[in-house]
């Protein structure tokens, strides 16, 4: 179970960010309601949570927050407020004890270049305590998943996009975790890299482990997602069922439903800034 609740982020900004945000606005005529003076809220109020073995989207427009959310809820940040609960442990208070159970890609989640790829899958295997006959029996069966095993002995150096998406998600669930994470995990691939790798989330639909994963593409959380989230300015603009974010169209499309949060949210913080 992941349970996020009221979750915040705040940044400090250094002098020449915080002149280059006021160029900005003064140019766009409008002020984001996230700054404050020399602090910027990437994240002001993010509450959401999925269940075992249901997958959930992570909705929003570029720069809404959803990276910083993920990044938090994975502990490679620490929140300034809120908590994040998973199966019941605070990140924040317990950071090596969460990092034990969250499988977590980002779009700088790397290999090592001059490794193969189950060189590189063994390793991470490794530092999570795996060794012998289990480490290999885990490196086959995702490999296998993953469809990996054609180019697994080839160098990180000399793979393609999908090729090294998919050794870099391999590394990412090699300890079995009890939650995944993934930020954008098909962006940049092409289809049947994609196709592999949404079979592989799907493959975790009724199981025990939760997964959240932020998409642009809305035939993803189609095809997916038991729930949706989205997020806007830094805040939940939604947190339900995939039926339920449906029903907020009148025809039930996911792009229609997608688009009225977000401008309705949008003309509502512009009247804030205002």
């Amino acid at each position: 179970m992941i349970e996020v609740k009221d979750l915040a982020k705040t940044f400090r900004l250094n002098k020449k960010d915080s002149k280059k945000q006021k160029r900005l606005a003064s140019v766009a005529e409008s002020s984001d309601p996230r700054e404050d003076g020399d602090e910027f809220h990437a994240v002001r109020s993010v509450s959401l949570h999925c269940g075992p073995g249901e997958v959930l989207g992570l909705l929003g427009p570029n720069g809404a927050g959803k990276t910083t959310t993920l990044r938090m809820l994975s502990t490679a940040l620490t929140p300034s407020s809120g908590e994040v609960l998973i199966n019941g442990v605070d990140v924040s208070k317990q950071p090596l004890l969460a990092r034990r159970q969250i499988g977590f890609l980002s779009g700088k989640t790397g290999l090592y270049h001059r490794l193969t790829v189950r060189e590189n899958v063994a390793y991470f295997g490794r530092l999570h305590g795996l060794t012998g006959d289990r480490l290999d029996a885990e490196i086959d069966r995702i490999f296998t998943m993953l469809d990996i095993n054609s180019f697994a002995d080839k160098k990180a150096d000399d793979l393609s996009t999908g090729m090294t998406q998919r050794a870099s998600i391999a590394r990412t669930v090699i300890h079995d975790p009890k939650v995944i994470v993934f930020d954008e995990p098909t962006t940049g691939l092409d289809v049947m890299s994609a196709k592999t790798i949404l079979e592989f989330i799907e493959s975790y639909k009724g199981s025990r482990v939760p997964v959240i994963f932020s998409t642009h593409h809305l035939h993803e959380v189609e095809k997916l997602c038991d729930r949706v989230a989205l997020i806007n300015y830094g805040i939940t603009q939604f947190d339900g069922s995939l039926e339920e974010f449906r029903a907020l169209a009148p025809a039930g499309d996911l792009y229609d439903a997608f688009v009225s949060l977000v401008e309705q949210d949008n003309q509502q913080q512009h009247v804030e800034v205002a």
